[in-house]
């Protein structure tokens, strides 16, 4: 790997860890919210998914301003926004202030999850591409990990501001690192600059005569328009590869990820998991460090195996972890009022090992394989809006998921909560196997074929 590749997978490394640290830290700073606070059940949720919400929003801004100012230029918006809600966050005096950094951090989470992996894909070659951007979900797991384990060292403090304001510090470096690091030839190109893009290729591949490569983003430019509106973005030419990254945008969320990462403390604890240290303990080393080295899984073979592959088998073990967990749950009773908890029942210990196992095969299929391909299947003149149409409804689906959680398992009970992730995971193969077409090993250009050769 070149120098400057490597500061290319720098600059996704920070952003996919800051995204992970703010969507895993909440799960113990909530311990200390709701006693500094007094938060309603409501409260709870509006604080814990509005990240998400702020999430859409800098999504659908950010493909804007990654076809407007570059892939670089948005990932530096993106490290502002991490540093200046970690601020606001640490700082809030009050709920509507606490609510208001979670949503120009999650806004930060919504730009960096369209430039970054984006950014990934338009630099990295194409035999390594997958692992490229499958470093971004490994950063993100790494970051959720990084976040259990403040949680559980500061739980004992009662320091939610310090767990929530930790998150300044990388998005600082993230905005020095992305200063140094190259520009997209792919979007250097689109705005005629073809001397400026082969000087960024000569860096990431020095040595090399980079003028077929130019030559060929070229040739796929010509057939484009040179500034393409939203509706070129929906026009029918390009509807194929939109609903499929739509697709697996919505299928990722609904098949329950984000909900057991925000509310892992809560699920433990109906578990039987009864102390904040045993559900802490828990959430890190069954959900952090899990899906940590799970995702390691998906960098090994992504590129290898294919995309469908990992994707199929990874729903398969979801699906089967999910119905065990929603099993589980039925026979797992809570302990009556004022009785004192002696710990997991068998129950809960099951309970325990299918979350375990569902975070495994999420980690190696629907978490990087999606980002992956909704990453490579546009054309580059479209690419950077449809990215963003697909991750705003990635993370639409996600405030969805994680507002209504709670109120879901309220109403219907923890088993048909899980049975119900359980069935769009069934749904979600299905709908897979017929629609979404192997990108392996394929260059940019050569996916975009892919569109005008099949009906």
């Amino acid at each position: 790997m070149t120098p400057w590749l490597a500061v290319v997978l720098v600059v996704v490394l920070f952003s996919g860890g800051l995204f992970g640290y703010d969507q895993g830290v909440i799960s113990g700073a909530l311990h200390g919210i709701k006693a500094t606070f007094s938060l309603s059940a409501l409260l709870v949720e509006v604080v814990t998914s509005w990240v998400t919400l702020g999430a859409l929003l800098g999504a659908l801004a950010a493909g804007e301003l990654a076809d407007r100012i570059g892939r670089k230029r948005t990932v530096l918006i993106a490290g502002v926004m991490f540093t200046l809600g970690a601020v606001v966050q640490a700082l809030a005096p009050g709920t509507l202030v606490l609510v208001v950094g979670r949503l120009i951090i999650g806004a930060g989470v919504g730009v960096a999850a369209v430039a970054a992996p984006l950014y990934a894909a338009e630099l990295a070659p194409a035999a390594v591409r997958g692992r490229f951007v499958s470093a971004y979900q490994l950063a993100i797991t790494a970051g959720i990990f990084l976040a259990y384990l403040v949680d559980g060292w500061l739980s004992g403090n009662d320091s939610w501001r310090i767990m929530l304001g930790a998150a300044a510090v990388p998005g600082l470096l993230l905005f020095a690192v992305a200063l140094a690091a190259p520009r997209s030839p792919r979007w250097l190109m689109m705005k005629s600059r073809r001397t400026d893009a082969a000087a960024e290729l000569r860096k990431i591949h020095p040595g090399e005569d980079v003028e077929p490569q130019l030559d060929a983003i070229g040739a796929a430019l010509r057939h484009e328009s040179e500034r393409a509106s939203w509706a070129v973005v929906f026009h029918r030419e390009w509807r194929r590869p939109l609903l499929i990254g739509v697709g697996l945008a919505v299928f990722q969320q609904i098949t329950g990820i984000n909900a057991i990462i925000y509310y892992a403390d809560q699920i433990f604890a109906s578990a039987g998991f009864a102390t904040q240290s045993a559900q802490t303990t828990a959430t890190t080393w069954a959900i952090g460090g899990v899906n940590v080295l799970a995702t390691l899984i998906a960098i090994a073979f992504i590129d290898r195996l294919g995309r469908r592959k990992l994707l199929l088998a990874g729903l398969t073990g979801m699906a089967i972890s999910l119905v065990v967990v929603g099993t589980a749950f039925r026979f797992i009773v809570a302990p009556a009022a004022g009785a004192t908890a002696t710990g997991p029942s068998a129950a809960g210990i099951v309970t325990l090992l299918a979350l375990v196992g569902f975070i495994i095969c999420f980690a190696f299929s629907m978490g990087p394989v999606v980002w992956t391909v909704i990453n490579e299947i546009f054309p580059g003149h479209i690419r950077g809006r449809a990215v963003a149409v697909a991750t705003a409804v990635n993370w639409g689906s996600a405030f969805l998921v994680s507002q209504f959680f709670l109120t879901l398992i309220g109403a219907m009970g923890n088993s048909l909560t899980f049975w119900l992730f359980a069935l769009f995971c069934v749904i979600t193969w299905v709908w897979i196997y017929f629609r979404v077409p192997e990108t392996k090993g394929l260059s940019l250009e050569q996916i975009q074929l892919l569109w005008k050769a099949a009906p």
